[in-house]
Order: C-alpha cells, then sequence, then structure tokens
C-alpha cells in the first residue's frame, strides 16, 4: 500500500512585489517620483537615487526594453490602490432578478407592500419580476391580473422601465422591471402647480 501523502502545513508562498533590492536587472529606464525622466541607468545608480529621496525603486514595467521603474512610495502606493479597488468592488454591483408575488385580488395593504418592496430591489439597482399567480379557475381573468400589473408600472414609473409589458406564462402573468436610467418627463397636464411654479422660477 502506498504511503499516504503527508499534508503540507507551510503557508503559499506569497508572491513579493518587484521593489529596491528585489529588481535584479542590470540596466533600467527610471522615472523620477515628479514624473521626469532620468533616463536609462544602473540598477545601483536608480537604487542611489531612491535612497537619496527616501523613497523606494518600484518596477513598473518588467516586458520594456530596458525595464521601467519609477521612484515612489511604495507604501503610500500600495494603500491607494487597495483603497480603489475596494471604491471599485463597492459600485459593482452584480444585477439580480428579484420577484414580487401577488394575487389580481390583492388588497389595497398588501399591494403597497408589493410597491415598497419593488421600490426597494429597484434602489438596489436590481431588476424586478412582477408576478401574478392563478389558482383553480382563477385563471379566467387574466384581464384583471393584467389590469394590476399596468397599475404597478405606472406606480413605479418614476423609478422604473417596463422591460417585458404582462405577459401570460403558465398559470402566471409576469412583468419584468428594470430600473429607470434617464429621468422620467411628465407631461404638462401631469405636472403639479407647485412645480410649475418652481419652473418658471428657473426660466
Amino acid at each position: 500500500m502506498p504511503p499516504r501523502p503527508r499534508f503540507d502545513r507551510r503557508a503559499p508562498e506569497r508572491e513579493l512585489p518587484n521593489i529596491n533590492e528585489r529588481i535584479s536587472y542590470s540596466n533600467l529606464r527610471v522615472v523620477d517620483s515628479d514624473g521626469t525622466q532620468l533616463g536609462v541607468i544602473s540598477r545601483e545608480e536608480a537604487l542611489e537615487v531612491a535612497k537619496e529621496r527616501e523613497l523606494d525603486l518600484v518596477l513598473v514595467s518588467e516586458k520594456a526594453t530596458p525595464p521601467v521603474c519609477r521612484i515612489m512610495n511604495y507604501g503610500k502606493f500600495k494603500f491607494e490602490q487597495e483603497k480603489k479597488a475596494k471604491e471599485a468592488k463597492k459600485k459593482s454591483h452584480q444585477t439580480e432578478v428579484k420577484e414580487v408575488k401577488m394575487r389580481y385580488k390583492i388588497d389595497q395593504h398588501d399591494y403597497q407592500v408589493r410597491i415598497s418592496q419593488a421600490t426597494r430591489f429597484l434602489k438596489a439597482g436590481d431588476k424586478v419580476k412582477c408576478t401574478v399567480i392563478f389558482r383553480g379557475r382563477e385563471i379566467q381573468h387574466t384581464a384583471l391580473a393584467e389590469t394590476l400589473l399596468k397599475r404597478m408600472a405606472k406606480d413605479l414609473e418614476e423609478k422604473a422601465e417596463v422591460q417585458q409589458s404582462p405577459k401570460r406564462e403558465g398559470r402566471n402573468m409576469i412583468m419584468f422591471l428594470t430600473p429607470r436610467k434617464t429621468p422620467l418627463l411628465k407631461k404638462e397636464s401631469e405636472i403639479t402647480e407647485p412645480q410649475k411654479k418652481a419652473l418658471r422660477t428657473i426660466d
């Protein structure tokens, strides 16, 4: 019976950044901390300049001929890069499809609860699948379900656009809403008197 493989308890090797003495190339094209080109100089000269500035020599382009290095505060640079990465991660939102279910005979209170749910999903940047469920002979009332979904689309029109109009799917009727990207332009007849006064003030 072959011996059992031993579990390697050593921590995985971390890839160390190419800075200062870890840079092995003999000649480098060096850019100073203020963006000034120092030209092609030896590794030793570049390290000496970085030392004089109390900064680091950082390899930024290994594939160039000769490789390009920049003199900078590596700790500060790394901190700013990590900060940018965290901000980008916060901004990137994976769009999901959230569902709001109801019956065509829904009462006003429950309807408002569904509107609140849909509003929350849309504000988070998610699409909303609005589903009206039929049971038994309720399937005969598809027109009422369609009216309900159109009412919901109207009530949410400032926050959402209809991606897919009400459509029957099996024993359900569904509609898809997506977060509105452009502001809704209201007809003049729909604008309230205070809004009209505000517009006149702007003009």
